[in-house]
């Protein structure tokens, strides 16, 4: 194993306009206040300050050939791991904010099925020169060529509490893809789905941590003040209404996304900060 600490870094500024979060809402098919002055909901600050990639950059999967981060080598198949988002602050519409975005650092591993590189990319958010969001995402790129990924294993009845259900049929898919600037081939491109070893289109991890703190949100329960964790446990394919239960501490600890078939495909966990 090969650990390398980086220093790339990047900068955006823009103002934090009303239209996303009143696009993503109806994506969703929810009301949510996107007034001058309102605040962005907990982790729907995915939606502003992209990069915005040339096309010429593009890799023939749909993500960035430059930039951060940038993939190891040619041919290596992107996927993302999870990541933690600690809020700090509310980021408020009406009002421009910052973004930095660097490279943590990188580890080299040998994997089942060849090389793999975990690569940690910090983002943290300002307003009004306070920081309002700190999050660090985790991306695996995997050996070209490496074959089908591993099926589920059966998972446990889930916890007693409130559910969510969430139907993410192709349009939604196609809606969220836009809204994050997101190119990505699995979301959308089902020939190239098969290509990478998926059995069908796939359900964007970013959606699935989203709706994690969504039903806490609708729930009552804030992310103000605390870190929310979540990790990509198994990748959540085909069109289908998935479902958003408590974690086995209880929704105000954590929460799991689980397919139509009862797979745990996503794990998200609160903490303090």
């Amino acid at each position: 194993m090969t650990t390398t600490t980086l220093t790339e870094r990047v900068e955006r500024t823009e103002l934090i306009a009303a239209e996303p979060v009143e696009s993503l809402a109806a994506a969703l098919d929810i009301v949510v206040p996107f007034d001058e002055g309102t605040t962005v909901p907990p982790l729907w600050h995915w939606l502003y300050l992209l990069e915005r990639n040339r096309q010429s950059d593009l890799g023939p999967d749909g993500h960035p050939t430059v930039g951060i981060p940038a993939p190891p080598g040619p041919g290596r198949r992107r996927m993302f791991a999870g990541g933690r988002v600690s809020t700090f602050g509310k980021l408020k519409i009406g009002t421009p904010a910052t973004k930095v975005i660097a490279v943590a650092g990188s580890v080299e591993k040998a994997g089942r099925t060849g090389p793999l590189t975990f690569t940690t990319v910090r983002h943290e958010v300002f307003q009004n020169n306070s920081l309002v969001i700190r999050e660090e995402q985790d991306i695996v790129y995997r050996a070209p060529g490496s074959g089908s990924l591993p099926n589920p294993q059966t998972p446990p009845p889930p916890p007693e509490g409130p559910v969510l259900e969430q139907a993410a049929d192709e349009r939604l898919l196609f809606r969220f893809s836009a809204l994050t600037y997101n190119a990505h081939r699995i979301h959308y491109d089902l020939d190239w789905c098969l290509n990478e070893g998926y059995d069908g289109l796939v359900i964007h991890g970013p959606l699935l941590a989203l709706m994690m703190g969504e039903h806490m949100r609708r729930e009552g329960i804030d992310l103000m003040g605390k870190t929310f964790s979540y990790r990509l446990a198994s990748p959540m394919t085909k069109p289908q209404t998935f479902s958003i239960v408590p974690g086995p501490d209880g929704l105000a600890n954590g929460a799991e996304a689980r397919s139509a078939e009862g797979a745990i495909c996503a794990v998200g966990s609160l903490s303090g900060i």
